[in-house]
């Protein structure tokens, strides 16, 4: 068995759409930059309220990847 060394960092994702769609907005970002990443947790979800309906989501999200 191979052993690993990964490394993990916090990034936070936005959307108009769903909280969903802003964790793929993040990780779709992040995989510009980011190589070997394995995982994701969903650490915080936030949003705006406006006029009594959801505007905005933010989720904050912890990413591991393997280092090379």
């Amino acid at each position: 068995m191979s052993h690993h060394t990964y490394k993990h960092i916090e990034i936070t994702g936005s959307s108009e759409v769903s909280s969903d769609d802003a964790v793929s907005n993040a990780i779709e970002t992040a995989s510009k930059s980011v190589k070997n990443m394995g995982w994701f947790e969903v650490l915080e979800t936030r949003g705006h309220i406006s006029e009594g309906a959801i505007k905005h989501w933010q989720v904050t999200i912890k990413v591991g990847f393997r280092l090379e």
